[in-house]
């Protein structure tokens, strides 16, 4: 049980501030699984993950030509730049708390208040919604009766501009469901203007979400003060970041990765290149700075507006972005590309896509992995048809939690 004394560790994968053996073990352990490494040296950490990824591969019969040393992390606490908290109680009928899933109790929700993974910050804003909503006697959302007004909060940062976005999601006010409950919108915005805090908060928004699932929906966004987007800087390119668009949750360990992976390519000035699964199509933007043209396909919209938001603001009128499913998007049209690079979801690249990605016989293929499962699958499929996979590297993106990264490069065997 949380009691005012205990430090407690979002079960997201999110535990703060250097490293687990320097910092101290979490005293919620044992209830939050995000940090499952919890006073496993950093070293042995990396050990795990990149073994890992080996016994994947070799699993799955893959033959490679180099398998290169994990990437650690730049930063090993602090590096989470988006948090979504839960609003509900520890304990049945208990009082409020604001923060994750418990492990093993999805009902359970665990105030977060001192996670090592976010910047102190988050911590600070985390907790003083909670005093606040408290204070106001607001019930939370109880997923069973589907009754209560306070939802979720959801803080992101901006690490290179120190820009934060605040976002409190809640029922619609007079809602019966909610007991009729009002949402004191100009408390708040005082109530966090008057925080100390060492970025700068440069929007304060309130979501609306009516609708019965326990997960985050906007059925109406109010900005109660400021704006509804933070800026970002990576690789050098300037990003607008919305309330609810995709964005890499680490961005220096990100930039490291991708900076790696372009750097694969022999040779892409004025060619033609695709970014398949593009996301807000970094990667894009920087393969436009030298190759001919270059085109980016994402299945989520709201990304692929922010691709050609950004595209705009950063004066590259060579790149373009399609959203859609990938095989449908590239089945659709007459490009041709001269390198793929490709970032999968979790679930790898289906194999309509496949068929489709290997039917242009390119020379080379960076795939970007987030699951060395899938990514061993689907590269076991590129060998098959003719790829050699050239060299695998894995990255440290997410220290302290399970997750791996990695970048593979593939070159077309010489028939």
């Amino acid at each position: 049980m949380h009691t005012e004394n205990s430090k407690t560790i979002c079960s997201a994968g999110t535990c703060s501030a250097g490293s687990c053996e320097d910092r101290g073990l979490c005293r919620d352990r044992e209830f939050c699984g995000g940090c499952v490494y919890q006073g496993v040296p950093y070293e042995e950490q990396l050990k795990i993950k990149e073994d890992e990824v080996r016994s994947l591969l070799d699993t799955k019969s893959i033959k490679y030509g180099k398998f290169l040393p994990i990437q650690p992390a730049p930063d090993r606490y602090a590096y989470r730049n988006k948090m979504e908290y839960t609003f509900g109680d520890q304990v049945k009928d208990g009082p409020t708390t604001l923060g994750m899933h418990q492990r093993g109790r999805f009902m359970n929700i665990i105030t977060v208040d001192q996670c090592q993974l976010v910047h102190e910050d988050f911590n600070t804003i985390l907790q003083a919604t909670l005093d606040f909503v408290i204070s106001k006697g607001y019930s939370h959302y109880h997923k069973k009766r589907h009754t209560g007004l306070m939802r979720h909060l959801i803080i992101r940062r901006g690490v290179r501009t120190k820009e934060l976005l605040v976002n409190i999601v809640t029922a619609s006010d007079n809602n019966p469901m909610a007991g009729g409950e009002v949402f004191d919108e100009a408390g708040y915005v005082e109530m966090i203007r008057g925080l100390t805090l060492e970025n700068q908060i440069v929007g304060i928004l309130r979501t609306i979400n009516d609708r019965l699932a326990d997960a985050v929906y906007c059925d109406e966004l109010r900005i109660l003060d400021g704006r509804d987007y933070y800026n970002e800087e990576i690789m050098g390119l300037k990003f607008r970041v919305s309330a609810f668009s995709f964005f890499q949750t680490n961005v220096q360990a990100v930039e490291g990765l991708y900076w790696y992976a372009v750097a694969l390519i022999d040779d892409f000035e004025g060619k033609d290149a695709f970014d398949l699964y593009c996301g807000t199509g970094t990667i894009t933007q920087v393969l436009a700075r030298k190759a001919r043209t270059a085109l980016g396909v994402e299945i989520v919209e709201e990304a692929v507006e922010v691709a050609r938001q950004t595209a705009e603001l950063n004066g590259l009128d060579n790149c373009r972005f399609i959203a859609g499913d990938c095989f449908k998007v590239l089945d659709s049209i007459a490009d041709k590309p001269d390198v793929i690079v490709v970032d999968p979801p979790r679930v790898g690249i289906k194999p309509d896509a496949l068929d489709k990605i290997i039917s242009y016989g390119v020379d080379q293929i960076v795939y970007i992995s987030c699951n060395p499962k899938s990514l061993a699958e689907n590269l076991y499929y590129f060998q098959y048809y003719g790829y050699n996979v050239v060299s695998v590297k894995p990255f440290d993106n997410f220290p302290g939690t399970k997750h791996v990264e990695c970048v593979v490069l593939m070159s077309k065997a010489s028939t």
